[in-house]
């Protein structure tokens, strides 16, 4: 049922969004002539590398060498700046959601790198499709900002984001039904428009599914984020 609802879901999608996929990928090109889709390889189901396709919002060169981006990041072209405001860049993730590589609803998928510091527990991550969004994604849409006062932000992704990130994601996993997939796809679209009350609906449900207090806090992003230890670790992370 879930392969034929994703299946459904982004065909419908990518005709409706194809008007603005066409628009934005003539922008990105003529901006500085260069393929207006990026390549950025994952780690999916079962330790799966697979090429997640998004419209490019950085410049081809990458030369800091940091995976995590920050608001300000200086890689961010000016047609990026506007793609990545309103996700449009995430569009053209359900070819890979066609493709049987994605889901639409789904732990968010991780380069090679983050996926090597998992520990055993966030390993259960890999054991269902990556999806183009989850609770994490929603309550982290901000995630650029975030990371934008750290020299560092993939140090700083790892202590402050990927802990929450991943016991979201693990309670997917326990939880996930085409009902829940349903939700989370609403709730998607309802934050585009106000965060704040798709923030309170998800809030509503972990209730309902009985979460610890400290994660219910975090899903309503009203404090400002601290270290905290991912699920399974001892300590709070120090280095790749």
């Amino acid at each position: 049922m879930k392969i034929i609802f994703d299946t459904l879901i982004s065909l419908l999608l990518l005709i409706f969004f194809s008007p603005i996929i066409t628009l934005f990928s003539i922008l990105i090109f003529f901006q500085d002539y260069h393929n207006p889709l990026f390549f950025s390889e994952r780690i999916g189901k079962n330790k799966k590398k697979f090429k997640m396709i998004k419209l490019r919002s950085m410049k081809v060169t990458n030369s800091d060498g940091f995976l995590s981006t920050k608001e300000g990041d200086s890689r961010i072209t000016k047609i990026g700046k506007i793609v990545r405001k309103f996700k449009i860049d995430e569009i053209t993730q359900f070819f890979n959601v066609l493709n049987g590589n994605m889901s639409i609803v789904g732990p968010r998928p991780n380069v090679e790198k983050d996926v090597n510091v998992y520990t055993l527990e966030e390993t259960k991550l890999l054991s269902v499709k990556p999806g183009i969004t989850d609770f994490a994604s929603i309550i982290f849409s901000d995630e650029s900002e975030i990371l934008s006062d750290y020299e560092n932000p993939e140090i700083a992704y790892n202590q402050l984001i990927r802990p929450w990130k991943s016991k979201l994601g693990l309670i997917y996993v326990k939880n996930n039904s085409i009902i829940l997939d349903l939700k989370l796809i609403i709730y998607t679209g309802i934050a585009i428009f106000s965060k704040k009350m798709a923030l309170k609906l998800i809030n509503s449900d972990l209730k309902k599914m009985k979460i610890e207090n400290d994660l219910l806090e975090i899903s309503l992003r009203k404090n400002k984020l601290k270290p905290s230890i991912p699920p399974g670790a001892s300590s709070i992370f120090k280095s790749y």
